[in-house]
């Protein structure tokens, strides 16, 4: 009999990987695609799978492997799971008495509980082997018969991933699972030392992947059900082989070969996003990277988010921290991000930027976030779309410059404040700019179950969509924006099934009135717009509501 091996995938998160569901990061194909090649039959939970059934971890123990991949270096607040923490992965490795037990991914680097605190490498774990550097080449190393190493190409590791591609089929939340697909790893910006409180120059400088590789790795998620892919896992998507330097001129032309090979790897594709850009890449290079972003845009689908690390509008922080663009170049790639993706297909925009700003870095001051209130003020006076702004604390590691050198604490009044007045006053009317009442958003995939369900559409960074009906886990619904929050919107199935909506859900058609509601609930059914306009009192666009009948029971 073939030996046996468990993946627990403990998720990761780091600032060019996602591993969240509905994500699956590379890490957990690539170990997948090791094990196979070796024959070693695989079963993939995650954690989210063992906390809900206890005794996964019983049938876990009569594996002879069992791998863990964890670690979030950029920690922050997921509908889609609940990452381990070093506590569960001490407790895991205790239980786990039989099987060799191996823990591999950034929680390497170090492990915190939170944004604001300092990550400490753990040297316990109570596992049996720790995968340092690229996890699936140092278990391959191991099963090979040597000792485990941090040497890493992806000549060696492409094939891993192709052979691992089945494992999608064992996630969670498959069909509806995103393949975060890795372009490149380490960071350009590692000739100068990179951002003092990024983890990705840990990874050396870039090694890109080759388009082969990528396109077979594709052809094969594609063959095993995946529809749904972001072009994650770098730091700048623009400088994909693009040459040396701390910001090299991206290269059009290769990302066309790219993503057209993408398209054909995967003629069915439902969801193709991008994650990070640079936005010092495109004030550098303004021309070029509106051609890449232009190649881009030509092949994606919409919806797309082109996520900025911004850090800070502070020049002095900017300084003190070797940050990547001043306010001048943030704004300047803001507008020719959406000068070229603001314009929308199927009603919503092509692709637009998202902010990153980070609390807690050297030099911070009152005066910065002063500073990043004037920043987003002047983005609203100029009339930019902007889809989301993230703001986190920073967690320093060891082996980054914020490690030995940071601000925190952060004054927490302060920051809260900043947080509460961009929440409030640039982001719910951002979002009325971006997703307008009566936008149809299709494809919304329920996430969360109760009497107001919550779910996502497929893609970057997607908005939070609350529905005020008991909805199952994993329906998947077209739906029509009523209402906004400060970072969520709220909707009703499209077309709006108006004569057999409940009284809750009623009380969402945007402008009705409590004496409208009454009315509606007791005339129905209706049989056209216009009888229910006069009803309800209220005018709604032609071709938002269904008229059909509900059925007798």
């Amino acid at each position: 009999m073939n030996p046996s091996a468990w993946i627990i995938d403990g998720y990761v998160d780091e600032p060019a990987c996602l591993g969240v569901p509905p994500y699956i990061s590379p890490y957990i194909r690539t170990v997948a695609g090791v094990l196979l090649s070796h024959d070693i039959s695989v079963t993939y939970h995650t954690i989210d799978e063992i906390r809900i059934q206890p005794g996964l971890l019983t049938d876990a123990g009569n594996a002879d492997y069992v791998v863990i991949i964890a670690g979030m270096t950029v920690p922050g607040k997921y509908l889609g799971g609940i990452p381990v923490t070093w506590q569960e992965i001490q407790q895991i490795g205790s239980a786990l008495t039989r099987p060799h037990t191996f823990l591999g991914g950034p929680i390497l680097f170090g492990s915190g509980s939170s944004g604001g605190q300092i990550a400490h490498k753990r040297g316990e774990f109570n596992v049996d082997t720790q995968l340092i550097g690229s996890p699936a080449g140092s278990l391959n190393r191991w099963l090979s018969g040597n000792i485990p190493s941090s040497s890493f190409d992806y000549q060696t590791e492409d094939p891993w991933s192709v052979l691992g591609s089945e494992i999608i089929k064992q996630h969670p939340c498959y069909p509806h699972v995103m393949c975060e697909i890795e372009t490149a790893r380490g960071c350009s910006r590692e000739v100068t030392g990179g951002c003092a409180f990024c983890t990705e120059p840990l990874y050396g400088p870039p090694q890109y992947r080759s388009k082969e590789g990528i396109k077979s790795e594709i052809a094969a998620l594609s063959k095993n059900g995946a529809v749904h892919f972001r072009i994650g896992r770098q730091p700048d998507i623009l400088t994909w082989h693009a040459g040396s330097g701390e910001f090299p001129t991206p290269r059009p032309d290769l990302l066309e070969q790219l993503f057209s090979s993408i398209r054909v790897a995967a003629p069915n594709l439902k969801t193709l996003h991008i994650d990070n850009v640079n936005p010092g890449t495109i004030a550098r290079h303004p021309e070029k990277a509106k051609e890449a972003l232009s190649v881009i845009i030509r092949h994606h689908t919409p919806g797309d988010i082109a996520a900025f690390g911004m850090e800070t509008a502070d020049p002095e922080v900017i300084e003190a921290n070797n940050l990547k663009a001043t306010p001048e170049m943030v704004m300047d790639a803001i507008r020719i991000v959406h000068e070229i993706g603001s314009v929308r297909r199927n009603g919503i925009p092509e692709i637009l930027p998202g902010l990153n700003f980070i609390a807690g870095l050297a030099g911070e001051t009152a005066r910065t976030y002063e500073l990043n209130r004037m920043f987003l003020e002047n983005v609203q006076k100029a009339g930019y779309l902007i889809r989301r702004v993230n703001i986190r604390q920073l967690m320093p590691f060891e082996g980054t410059k914020a490690y030995e050198k940071n601000a925190l604490p952060v004054p927490e009044k302060i920051f809260h404040a900043f947080k509460d007045w961009t929440r409030k006053q640039f982001d719910l009317p951002m979002l009325k700019k971006v997703f307008p009442l009566h936008t149809i958003l299709r494809s919304v995939i329920i996430e969360e179950e109760g009497d107001i369900s919550f779910g996502r559409q497929m893609g970057t960074y997607p908005i939070l969509v609350g529905i005020p009906l008991s909805l199952p886990k994993h329906t998947v619904i077209d739906t029509i924006v009523v209402g906004h929050g400060m970072r969520s919107l709220t909707a009703l199935p499209y077309p709006i099934p108006i004569n057999s909506l409940s009284h809750t859900a009623l009380k969402w058609l945007p402008g009705i009135s409590k004496k409208g509601i009454v009315q509606v609930m007791a005339k129905r059914p209706f049989q056209n717009l216009t009888t229910f306009e006069k009803v309800a009192g209220v005018h709604l666009p032609d071709n938002i509501l269904d008229f059909t009948l509900p059925e007798v029971q």
